[in-house]
């Protein structure tokens, strides 16, 4: 049995969290071992990010797994090949349809067996769930915070921070800006409205003079908080 070994960091401080690639590479070698495999090689990256499949060394291993040279990867953690849920389906998937096998020194998995598939799948699942649950507890708690009037992110034109540092307030200068280029948007182009604004002596929130840019982005952003 054949087997490709892959190593991955993102960061050089990643090695005190006992997953620098000399860690990695040990454990790799050591599982190879427990499964009487012969190890043709490690691939490493480093300073890669999990982010995207679209990087050398994973694009190197996956050409090996299309090729058949291979018949099982094995990695220190499962997050070394992806952070990915979606990426990490798409690579099981290819890893089937060729015939490899995926064992995973941290999750104790090994997808040869129908238990570790079985494993793997509910894995995937929650860590799915856990991602969406996190965006919906993110949505609604950025929702509250505008509900209250508090600041959330960037500050819409029109509006500046209060003296609280906490909630926003409406701005009387780009309040009067905002009035003007809503009162100009259907009657005049971006160049026209700048135009405008500056002969009114209005600047923007940088003090500078009105470009028909900003005037677009400003018109993108009207909404007030809700």
């Amino acid at each position: 049995m054949k087997a490709i070994g892959y190593a991955r960091v993102s960061t050089d401080k990643q090695a005190d969290r006992g997953v620098s690639l000399e860690a990695q590479t040990e454990k790799i070698r050591a599982m190879t071992v427990v499964h009487s495999a012969e190890l043709t090689d490690i691939i490493v990256e480093a300073g890669e990010s999990a982010k995207t499949l679209n990087r050398p060394g994973m694009q190197h291993l996956l050409a090996l797994v299309d090729s058949g040279e291979v018949n099982v990867v094995i990695v220190a953690k499962l997050d070394r090949l992806t952070r990915s849920v979606q990426d990490l389906c798409e690579l099981l998937g290819r890893f089937e349809r060729h015939g490899v096998a995926l064992i995973s020194v941290a999750e104790s998995l090994d997808t040869s067996s129908a238990a570790g598939r079985l494993v793997l799948n509910i894995m995937t699942a929650v860590s799915q769930w856990e991602r969406e649950a996190i965006g919906e507890r993110t949505r609604d708690a950025l929702s509250h915070k505008r509900s209250r009037g508090e600041r959330v992110g960037n500050i819409a034109f029109g509006y500046r921070l209060g003296a609280d540092r906490v909630h926003v307030e409406p701005d009387e200068v780009e309040q009067a800006a905002l009035t003007r280029i809503c009162k100009l948007r259907d009657q005049c182009t971006l160049r026209e409205i700048a135009e405008q604004l500056n002969e009114q002596g209005l600047r923007t929130r940088r003090g500078s003079r009105w470009r028909h840019e900003y005037v677009a982005r400003v018109i993108a952003s009207t909404a007030p908080p809700a």
